[in-house]
C-alpha cells in the first residue's frame, strides 16, 4: 500500500477487482516471484470468463519458484521442519532441499517419468510428500495427491481417473500408536489400476516384512547413490502442474486442473498478505497433502521464504496437548486448524495447556468449516491469551486458495470471515440474482470473474465444470456456500447451501444450530441436518457427540436452540451417537449423516476418514 500510494485496506480490495491486471503483475515483482520468461499480458478472458488464462507466454515453474531462488539466498535457513507421532524430529535447509528435490526429480527421470506424465502421491504428510511434489513439478510431469488415509478402492479410482504412470507410496506410518501398512494399500490398489507402471517405496516406517513385487517395485533408498541432479523444467504459466480429485455430492469424484503460475502466484500471495508469511516465520497446517491446505502451506511459505512443518500423526495423540508440543518442539509461528478441531481440544480441558510454551506462536489460522462463538473465544482467550488473531479463511480444491480472508488492516471480528480476498470479485447473491449488503440476510456465495488459480476445469469432463460452476447465472461462479455480511460489513459463512435447513419457509444454515448447543458442556459436537415432516416441509434433527447421554440433555439441548433462535426452529430429534463423520482435516461431512439417516445414497466417502461412525447414525 505504501509503495502504489494507497490509503486503507477497501481501496487496496477495491483497485484490485477493478484494475486485477495491475494488481496481479503488482504482486509478483512485489514478492519477486521467479518467471524465466516474462509474460506478455496478465490475463486472457478471449475464450470467456470460465476459460480464462493468465500470465500468458510467460514461463515458471512452481519448485523453482519454491526452492531454487532461497537456496542461493539463503541456503542455510530452514526449509522444512518435521516430526513424526513418535517423537522424531529434525529440519532440511534450503540449500540441502535444493540438493534433494534436484535429485529425487534425477530419480523420477531415471524410471521412465517424463513433461507430463502423471505421478500420484500416497504419503504420509511429511517432508517425504513435500520433497515428492516439488521433484514431480520440478521436471515438469504433474502431481497426483492422494489422501493418506484413503482405503484401496478410493486410491485406485484415483490412479485410474488420472491415469498415473508411478505411484510413490511408504512402507507405512505410525498412527495414534498402529501401524497404517500403506504399502499394503498401494499395492492392492494398483492391483486394481491399469496404469501404474511402477511403485516408488520410501522405507518411512523402517518396516523389514514390506511385500515388494520384483521389477514393479523400488526402494527410494536404492538410489542414494545416484548423482543425477536435474535442473527445472521451464514450464509454460498454463501448464498443468497438478491434478487433484475432490468429492462431489454424488458421482464420481472430480479432476481438479491447477496451473504452474496461477496456482504459485495466487499461493506465494495468499502467504504473505493474509497470514503474513515471511523470511524467518515457520508455517504448519494441520491437514494431508491429499487436500488442498498442504497444497497451500508448501507454496504458501516456501514461495515466500518461510520454513514450512510437516506432522504425519493425530494432534491430539498421545494427549489433547501434543499440538501445542508441536508449535513449540519446531518453532511454529503460524499453524492452521479446523474449528473441530478446536472444539474437540476444547472438550478435554484446560489442563492440556498448563506449561505449553506458545512464544513463539504469532498467528492463529483456521477454515474447513463455519466457526460457532464459544470455540472460537476459547482459542482465543484460553489459548492465544487475547494477543493471537484468528485469521479465519475460506475457498476450496476448485479455487486453488481462498475467496475469503479476516485480514488485520480492516480488524477482526469472532467467527468472521472478514472480507473477499484481494483480486477476488465477490459477492453474494439472492434467487433472483440480486446482491445483497450489509444486513441484508443469507444468499449464494458468488465471484463475478475470474483469478489466477482458479481451475482449468475437470480433466475429461468439461461440461461438468460449467455445470457445477458456471450454470446458475452467465459469468459467475456460484460456490455452493450460503454467506453474509453484516452491519459492519464483516462477512459470514453458514454452511453449505446444499445443507441449508428451510423451515415453514424460514431459511438458517446448520451452523446455527450446532452453534447454539456448543456452549453446553457435555457438547463435544453436532451435526444438524434437514429431515421431511408434514407439516414444516422439513424439520431439524442434530446428531450430538456428547460426554453424557440421556433424555434430560437432550431436552436440554432442544431447549437451547429455542432459547438462541427461536420456537419454530427447535428440533424435532436430538440423536446421540459415538462419533460424527469427517474429513481428515475434521471437517464434518453433513451430508453423508442425511444421507445415512434418510437412507439414501451417500455418493462419494472416499474421503471419510472414519467410516465406523456411519453405523451409529445407520443404526438410528
Amino acid at each position: 500500500m505504501r509503495e502504489y500510494h494507497i490509503d486503507d485496506w477497501d481501496e487496496l480490495y477495491q483497485r484490485s477487482i477493478t484494475e486485477p491486471e495491475w494488481f496481479w503483475d503488482a504482486t509478483v515483482k512485489f514478492l519477486g516471484i521467479p518467471f524465466s520468461q516474462p509474460y506478455t499480458s496478465v490475463r486472457d478472458e478471449s475464450r470467456g470468463v470460465e476459460w480464462s488464462t493468465w500470465f500468458n507466454d510467460g514461463k515458471i515453474n512452481l519448485s523453482e519458484a519454491c526452492v531454487d531462488r532461497w537456496a542461493e539466498e539463503t541456503p542455510d535457513a530452514a526449509a522444512i521442519k518435521w516430526e513424526k507421532e513418535t517423537g522424531e524430529n529434525g529440519e532440511i535447509s534450503y540449500g540441502r532441499l535444493l540438493d534433494i528435490v534436484s535429485q529425487y526429480a534425477g530419480i523420477l527421470r531415471t524410471l521412465g517419468v517424463e513433461r507430463g506424465d502423471k505421478v500420484a502421491v500416497f504419503l504420509p504428510m511429511s517432508p517425504d510428500c513435500v520433497i515428492a511434489m516439488l521433484s514431480i513439478a520440478r521436471l515438469g510431469a504433474v502431481f497426483v495427491p492422494v489422501f493418506s488415509g484413503f482405503a484401496a478402492d478410493a486410491v485406485a479410482k484415483r490412479l485410474n481417473a488420472a491415469e498415473a504412470k508411478l505411484l510413490i507410496t511408504a512402507d507405512g506410518v505410525e498412527r495414534r500408536g498402529k501401524l497404517l501398512p500403506m504399502k499394503e494399500t498401494a499395492n492392492e490398489a494398483v492391483d486394481a489400476a491399469t496404469s501404474v507402471e511402477t511403485i516408488l517405496v520410501a522405507s518411512y516406517a523402517r518396516r523389514d516384512d514390506t511385500p515388494m513385487t520384483p521389477g514393479r517395485d523400488r526402494w527410494l533408498h536404492e538410489f542414494a547413490n545416484s548423482t543425477e541432479r536435474v535442473d527445472a523444467v521451464e514450464t509454460d504459466a498454463e501448464e498443468t502442474v497438478m491434478l487433484t480429485y475432490t468429492s462431489g455430492t454424488t458421482g464420481k469424484p472430480k479432476g481438479v486442473v491447477h496451473v504452474h503460475g496461477g496456482l504459485t502466484v495466487k499461493l506465494a500471495e495468499e502467504g504473505a498478505f493474509q497470514l503474513d508469511v515471511q523470511q524467518g516465520d515457520t508455517l504448519m497446517w494441520i491437514t494431508d497433502m491429499g487436500w488442498v491446505m498442504g497444497q497451500w502451506m508448501v507454496v504458501g511459505g516456501l514461495a515466500n521464504g518461510a520454513a514450512i512443518a510437516t506432522f504425519d500423526g493425530a494432534p491430539n495423540y498421545p494427549d489433547p496437548g501434543r499440538l501445542w508440543d508441536l508449535v513449540k518442539n519446531l518453532g511454529v509461528t503460524a499453524v492452521g486448524v479446523s474449528p473441530t478441531l478446536i472444539r474437540t481440544l476444547q472438550g478435554a480441558g484446560i489442563e492440556h495447556l498448563e506449561g505449553k510454551d506458545l512464544s513463539s506462536l504469532r498467528v492463529f489460522g483456521s477454515t474447513g468449516e463455519p466457526w460457532n462463538p464459544d470455540p472460537w473465544y476459547w482459542l482465543f482467550n484460553d489459548v492465544g491469551k487475547g494477543q493471537i488473531p484468528i485469521l479465519n479463511i475460506s475457498g476450496g480444491t476448485e479455487i486453488g486458495a481462498c475467496i475469503l480472508s479476516a485480514n488485520l488492516l480492516k480488524g477482526i471480528k469472532p467467527t468472521s470471515l472478514g472480507d473477499p480476498c484481494l483480486g477476488m470479485p465477490v459477492a453474494i447473491l439472492n434467487d433472483d440474482g440480486k446482491s445483497l449488503g450489509p444486513g441484508d440476510g443469507v444468499g449464494e456465495l458468488t465471484i463475478q470473474g475470474s483469478w489466477p488459480a482458479m481451475t482449468r476445469g475437470f480433466a475429461g469432463d468439461p461440461e461438468r465444470y460449467i455445470d457445477t460452476y458456471w450454470a446458475r447465472w452467465p459469468g459467475v461462479w456460484v460456490h455452493g456456500d450460503w454467506a453474509s455480511i453484516d452491519e459492519d460489513g464483516h462477512w459470514y459463512l453458514h454452511g453449505r447451501s446444499d445443507e441449508t435447513l428451510n423451515i415453514a419457509g424460514k431459511r438458517l444454515g446448520p451452523a446455527e444450530i450446532e452453534s447454539a448447543i456448543a456452549d453446553h458442556p457435555l457438547v463435544v459436537m453436532s451435526a444438524a441436518i434437514a429431515v421431511p415432516d408434514k407439516v414444516k416441509g422439513e424439520a431439524i434433527a442434530v446428531y450430538v457427540v456428547a460426554k453424557e447421554q440421556s433424555d434430560r440433555l437432550a431436552s436440554e439441548l432442544s431447549d437451547m436452540v429455542v432459547s438462541a433462535i427461536g420456537k419454530p426452529f427447535r428440533p424435532k430429534h436430538v440423536k446421540f451417537v459415538d462419533d460424527l463423520p469427517r474429513t481428515r482435516s475434521a471437517k464434518i461431512m453433513r451430508r453423508v449423516v442425511k444421507a445415512v439417516a434418510l437412507g439414501k445414497d451417500t455418493g462419494d466417502l472416499t474421503s471419510l476418514e472414519n467410516p465406523a461412525s456411519l453405523d451409529g447414525i445407520g443404526q438410528l
